[in-house]
């Protein structure tokens, strides 16, 4: 019988088909958020990870903290730079103050939507950076390495020490303690910062002032 041919049709199993439904699901309302009047093109998400650039949102609360962090840390009318930090940069800017100003150094050219605050960033070259951003300039660098390689660290650092006035706000992972307290002089804070997608890596924060992370 015809039917008989039915069995080999290749099914999903219902789990598969589930999560696979609930994906275009966050899909559409994402979209539909986007094209609504009242979508914030900085809010966490507006731009989507790309893995491939090892991007990893910070979740809203975590974003939150470090924004909040930042502006204490800058003092008013400081000036504070998100180095590979993009969900730190869009909850700042979600915050709309008038008392700080911030720019975001990034690869991936997509958050040049966001004008003169982007500047294009490659670790590669960590002093590759436009005349106007002048050393010493920031009242507080914030960065979030892409990779967990003590090299990437190492031009990272570069990039901070270049920039900062003195404040270093890191966020990588727990396993490069060492290399983070080498390279930058930063201490572990009690504050745990979380993502929206949970990473493999236990992930952390480190300090080189009185802060209120811990």
């Amino acid at each position: 019988k015809m039917d008989d041919d039915d069995d080999d049709i290749p099914q999903l199993s219902s789990h598969t088909l589930a999560a696979l439904q609930e994906f275009y699901l966050e899909q559409q309302q994402r979209e539909g958020m986007k094209t609504s009047q009242g979508f914030n093109q900085y809010s966490i998400g507006s731009i989507e990870e790309d893995w491939q650039l090892s991007q990893f949102w910070y979740s809203d609360e975590t974003a939150s903290c470090l924004a909040n962090e930042a502006v204490v840390a800058a003092g008013k009318g400081g000036r504070i730079a998100c180095v590979s930090a993009p969900s730190v940069y869009q909850k700042l800017k979600e915050q709309d103050g008038k008392d700080f100003s911030v720019c975001i150094l990034e690869y991936d050219r997509r958050f040049s939507v966001y004008g003169e605050e982007f500047v294009f960033y490659d670790y590669n070259h960590p002093l590759n950076l436009p005349e106007n951003l002048l050393p010493h300039s920031f009242d507080i660098v914030i960065a979030d390495p892409p990779y967990l390689s003590e090299e990437c660290l190492q031009k990272t650092a570069e990039t901070i020490k270049y920039l900062t006035k003195g404040k270093i706000l890191l966020c990588t992972g727990a396993i490069m303690e060492e290399q983070a307290a080498k390279h930058l002089g930063v201490k572990i804070c009690k504050f745990i910062p979380k993502h929206s997608r949970n990473l493999a890596n236990e992930f952390r924060c480190y300090v080189n002032y009185a802060s209120g992370l811990d």
